[in-house]
């Protein structure tokens, strides 16, 4: 069973066109995550290999490669003849996703800014509406017996009032949160600290569900669910899906939730 690769960068070179299909150069860094001992691998050459019919639906022209991001998904040939293939390691791609830069994004995130101040403002305008119709109330004559009963009232309500926010604060402790990430996260770290085990490796995430967590990610600025690590080890156990949109974007750092061992 052919190995599948994932690639994410700009091409290098310039789009050569074919009778079928279409070819340029990329290069990416190696394993970030090296035996100790030996030296971090160096950037490597590949030559990616498209349809022309998935080429031209991306959009993408032969102008617009050298400056655009892409995600490209395939696995790696070597029944390329040489002439065509002048990268280290030639690639079939079997999917080709534009990424949006880093300007689209920011954009993004203040036109949500802007979308929840507006919610917000008529909350406020109705706090002020009824700011006056509480004083008037206020304000209106109360007759004698009345404000007696009022007042054995309030004396025996006071007591209640004043031990129920002790309870409540007892009954119910604060929580860590973590800002700008997903419902559940216990704590951030670096990403490249994170260690997937063969088993992880040796699988391809469904491409449509990965695209899917790509999309969230744009739209929000973090992932949809954190990723679960081993306490100290930071072996990856669980969200091999959501560590390869981690690695496609580029993040620095993860939310996660820790599995201790036993």
């Amino acid at each position: 069973m052919p190995h599948k690769i994932t690639l994410t960068g700009s091409a290098t070179g310039p789009l050569r066109e074919y009778d079928r299909y279409v070819a340029f150069d990329m290069r990416e860094k190696g394993s970030p995550s090296a035996p100790k001992g030996l030296k971090k691998s160096t950037f490597i050459s590949y030559t990616v290999f498209v349809a022309k019919k998935a080429f031209n639906k991306t959009g993408l022209t032969k102008k617009s490669i050298m400056h655009e991001k892409i995600l490209i998904q395939g696995e790696p040939t070597l029944d390329i003849p040489i002439d065509e293939c002048p990268g280290e390691v030639g690639v079939i791609c079997f999917q080709i996703t534009v990424l949006p830069n880093k300007n689209d994004k920011e954009k993004n995130q203040s036109e949500e800014k802007k979308e929840l101040k507006q919610e917000v403002s008529p909350s406020s305008e109705a706090s002020q509406n009824t700011e006056p119709k509480e004083q008037e109330e206020e304000q209106a004559p109360v007759s004698q017996p009345v404000a007696d009963e009022q007042k054995k009232e309030a004396e025996i309500v006071q007591p209640e009032m004043k031990e129920k926010p002790v309870q409540e604060e007892k009954a119910t402790p604060q929580k860590k949160t973590m800002p700008n990430q997903p419902k559940g996260t216990q704590d951030v770290v670096n990403f490249e600290e994170i260690i997937v085990p063969e088993a992880f490796l040796k699988t391809r995430p469904n491409p449509e569900k990965t695209k899917k967590v790509i999309d969230f990610v744009k739209r929000t600025g973090h992932l949809d669910e954190p990723l679960t690590i081993e306490k100290g080890s930071k072996v990856l156990k669980d969200g091999y899906r959501r560590y390869v949109v981690a690695k496609t974007v580029k993040m620095d750092k993860v939310p996660v939730v820790y599995e201790y061992q036993k």
